[in-house]
């Protein structure tokens, strides 16, 4: 899904929630099996009961590669199982160089058919570029993430933070048709200054709901004029309840964020 799609997707929907499928199986309801296919009947339950208030989904790959081959099975089928009117983004967290990274880039790009991957830009250009060969694809480089160890690296400061370092130099490596970056929801006080040096760029934007961020801050901070953010819910909306009422529970998770990001959306005139 190239950026026009996706935007016209957000406006379309007058969302731009992405739910994360972090399907933890020791969390699914008692009526799912804790196996593959428990895993796989879970998702689609919950695809089902939110597509109509989110524009993407995010698969974290832990929670399949876990499971060895049925794992990976569960992935294609779950990918196979989102709609084409919505975005789908690996985050699988890659972070290699060369020929490997570009294995990478293809088994998520063409094997699986993902639209964007997660990647980690430590080494540098080397392994972010080879994710960005691919038209129509989208690299989702981390640059401010939401846990506490982010502190150890991407707060050390050279004259300016680390993590504006890294979204300075990789805006070199592509454009806003291809690249995105992670900042999390916890660090909203750092929105203006991230949006100062990317201000055209897409933003995913984790840890609201269960991990205490808040949307009104993300919006606030974040939003750009052509609305420039995914903000993924993943906890909050997968085990909204873990009785036989999990997915209806889902679904107004779902639907809460929806209207407050449409609310938010026509308070800043965007839509």
């Amino acid at each position: 899904m190239d950026r026009e799609a996706l935007i016209a997707a957000i406006r379309t929907r007058q969302s731009f929630l992405c739910v994360g499928l972090d399907s933890d199986l020791e969390k699914l309801p008692s009526s799912f099996s804790k196996d593959a296919a428990g895993m796989l009947a879970f998702n689609k339950a919950i695809i089902a009961a939110t597509k109509a208030y989110c524009v993407a989904y995010k698969p974290n790959t832990a929670f399949y590669e876990v499971l060895g081959k049925e794992g990976w099975a569960v992935l294609e089928e779950t990918i196979a199982a989102i709609p084409d009117t919505h975005f789908i983004i690996a985050d699988a967290k890659r972070g290699d160089i060369g020929n490997t990274s570009r294995q990478y880039a293809k088994a998520f790009f063409e094997g699986l058919q993902c639209d964007a991957v997660t990647v980690a830009p430590y080494m540098g250009e080397d392994s972010v570029a080879p994710f960005l060969q691919f038209p129509g694809k989208w690299a989702i480089v981390l640059a401010l993430t939401s846990n506490a160890g982010s502190r150890d690296f991407q707060h050390l400061t050279d004259q300016k933070p680390f993590y504006q370092h890294v979204l300075a130099q990789s805006q070199q490596w592509g454009t806003p048709e291809n690249l995105m970056y992670v900042v999390g929801a916890t660090q909203a006080e750092a929105l203006s200054t991230i949006r100062d040096i990317v201000p055209d760029h897409f933003l995913l934007v984790p840890g609201i709901g269960a991990q205490g961020g808040r949307l009104e801050d993300v919006a606030r901070y974040g939003l750009n004029k052509d609305i420039g953010l995914l903000v993924n819910a993943s906890r909050s909306i997968l085990f909204a309840s873990q009785d036989d009422d999990f997915q209806e529970a889902a679904s107004h998770a779902a639907q809460e964020i929806q209207i407050k990001m449409r609310n938010l959306l026509e308070h800043h005139k965007l839509l």
